[in-house]
């Protein structure tokens, strides 16, 4: 199933869980600390909750999420068949899953979007990047200094 996610960054996760849950009249599919998705089936939505103080309430990023690698694929041969950039993260940990996706670049107004399929399911909300190399988890593409962890590129309440 293909469905469109929407990441939002929260100030409070139990209060925005409990009004989401019934908005949607679902439960959370994943809740980890800083972090809860839900896997809504109508609207179909892979809704994202980011605890992040002083930023609730703000777009965090969007995505669409796919079922396979196949897809993904196929989704990055289309868009840059028609002039789209993107940058590839193949393997990669984000929101305490393992995942092969790659981030649309030259959005109009800067906003982040990612395809993506997950492969697993993970302990930890993202993995430290290279020194000096970008963090994309949930679309934060910020520099990351060398011995940093995963929760300062990717931080989760």
């Amino acid at each position: 199933m293909n469905r469109i996610q929407l990441a939002l960054n929260v100030d409070d996760l139990q209060a925005s869980i409990d009004f989401y849950s019934t908005l949607f009249d679902a439960q959370p599919a994943k809740v980890r600390p800083g972090y809860a998705n839900f896997s809504i089936a109508q609207p179909p939505l892979k809704l994202v909750l980011i605890e992040q103080q002083g930023q609730g309430g703000s777009l965090n990023h969007l995505g669409v999420e796919v079922d396979d690698v196949d897809t993904v694929d196929a989704e990055q041969s289309r868009l840059a068949q028609r002039g789209l950039a993107t940058l590839d993260e193949r393997g990669t940990t984000c929101c305490y899953a393992k995942q092969d996706k790659f981030w649309v670049e030259g959005t109009p107004d800067g906003e982040r979007w990612e395809v993506y399929t997950v492969l697993a399911d993970s302990p930890t909300f993202g993995a430290a990047p290279a020194e000096g190399g970008p963090c994309a988890c949930c679309g934060q593409a910020v520099p990351v200094d060398e011995g940093a962890d995963a929760a300062a590129c990717c931080p989760a309440g």
